[in-house]
């Protein structure tokens, strides 16, 4: 920190020498000036307040700049008809940037991005029972599809008009409107599991949309935001940026009552998600309840309950349950996941005898990760998982005779809990100069 002195506040976070003078330090989220900085996740959905972040930070003068990710390398194998075995590497990385004008007013800004278009092609990654979008005008089933190049990037654009009251504008190309809870890979509670829910449709598939225009009114810890967006989904070009429609809508309300608990309920109506069916739109209802407990200092609990339904043109509802908690204590994570979601024949690319039946199916996870560097910037954890799923007797004949069993050996790697470490701060250059 430029040879200055320096001191940690209670979360650990490095502040220069001058600010134990009764200046205190607060970190707000780049989406709302008005909101802590551990409140955020992605798109404009909050996580709760306790949430630890792992991420290199660095402040310029009032300006933040965050960045965050996380890579994957595994071998995975799934058994059954219907599974594979190969090695792969899902992955993210991210940046948010926020720059107040004021006490009251900021604008933000952030960029996702992945690789999967490099690492994986198109196919997409073996996930029993995962269906959505298409890899070579065929639909894709039993695989999880890659995520486009760009992810997000967005720009927001806060007020703070009193000490209860703010809002915020929030433009996305591509981005996440007010649908669902946090998407899975910034939940706590997933993100040492390699692999998205197999609820991922049903709950928060909209995480990436080309086109997104959210606004929001937040009174204390209540925020109401309503989105208009871009239906479709990304198409099978990862590379490109998809045509803009703006032909959908959503509102959500989200409440996060004391530190430790982020609630949501959301709706939205989505025109036309799947291109290979245009003329088959959604209604999406969702509801969530996050958990978080801090345990200590280099020790936390967190846990998601989620629910989703589907109402789609000629099929009706479906719904989905999904329940996943993570535990750490040190460079030790242990966490689970089960979930229900009922998938139509069509969904799962059955004969044409069962494209009409809906089938319940279920997945139960269980993991293991060991940091083998831990704190030191960069968490790299060697880790294993191995997942049992579960389905009626009238899949056999296409899955063979269950339950079906899977397992992956991997590599988690993410930058460190940024209380580990000192927060990196740069003089404005007239300071500089003295």
């Amino acid at each position: 920190m430029h040879g200055e002195h320096a001191t940690h506040n209670a979360n650990g976070m490095a502040m220069p020498e001058h600010a134990e003078q009764g200046m205190e330090m607060k970190m707000q989220s780049s989406v709302n000036i008005a909101d802590p900085m551990n409140r955020e996740s992605s798109g404009t959905a909050w996580v709760p307040d306790s949430t630890p972040m792992y991420g290199y930070m660095k402040m310029f003068s009032d300006d933040m700049l965050m960045l965050h990710g996380g890579i994957f390398p595994r071998y995975t194998n799934v058994t059954t008809r219907r599974g594979d075995d190969r090695i792969d590497a899902p992955n993210w990385i991210m940046a948010m940037y926020s720059h107040p004008f004021s006490d009251t007013t900021q604008i933000g800004g952030r960029l996702m991005m992945s690789l999967d278009p490099l690492t994986e092609q198109g196919r997409g990654y073996p996930l029993l029972f995962q269906s959505g979008e298409s890899w070579h005008d065929q639909p894709l089933h039993d695989r999880q599809h890659p995520h486009d190049l760009f992810d997000e990037l967005s720009i927001s654009l806060s007020q703070k008009f009193t000490d209860d009251l703010s809002a915020y504008l929030y433009f996305g190309y591509p981005g996440e409107p007010a649908l669902g809870p946090p998407t899975f890979m910034h939940r706590l509670s997933a993100m040492d599991d390699p692999d998205a829910p197999i609820a991922h449709h049903w709950q928060d598939s909209t995480h990436v949309t080309f086109g997104v225009a959210t606004a929001g009114l937040q009174w204390r810890n209540v925020k109401i935001e309503g989105s208009i967006f871009t239906g479709r989904e990304p198409d099978e070009n990862r590379y490109d940026f998809d045509r803009p429609r703006f032909d959908s809508f959503s509102g959500r309300i989200s409440w996060n009552p004391t530190p430790d608990l982020a609630l949501q309920v959301s709706h939205g109506y989505i025109k036309g998600p799947e291109g290979l069916e245009p003329d088959v739109n959604r209604h999406r209802t969702t509801a969530s309840l996050i958990y978080n407990k801090s345990l200590g200092p280099d020790s936390n609990w967190a846990s998601s309950l989620v629910w989703g339904q589907n109402d789609d043109t000629h099929e009706g509802k479906t719904e989905s349950v999904l329940i996943e908690t993570n535990y750490q204590r040190g460079r030790d994570t242990v966490y689970g996941r089960w979930e229900r979601v009922e998938k139509s024949g069509h969904e799962l690319v059955l004969a044409p005898a069962d494209l009409n039946e809906i089938f319940p199916v279920n997945a139960v996870s269980i993991g293991y990760v060991r940091d083998l560097s831990h704190g030191n910037n960069i968490d790299i954890g060697l880790g294993g998982q191995f997942t049992i799923d579960f389905w009626p007797e009238e899949l056999d004949r296409y899955y063979g005779g269950g339950p079906g069993y899977g397992f992956q050996v991997f590599l988690r790697i993410r930058p460190s809990r940024h209380d580990h470490g000192a927060m990196h701060m740069e003089e404005p250059a007239q300071s500089m100069s003295k």
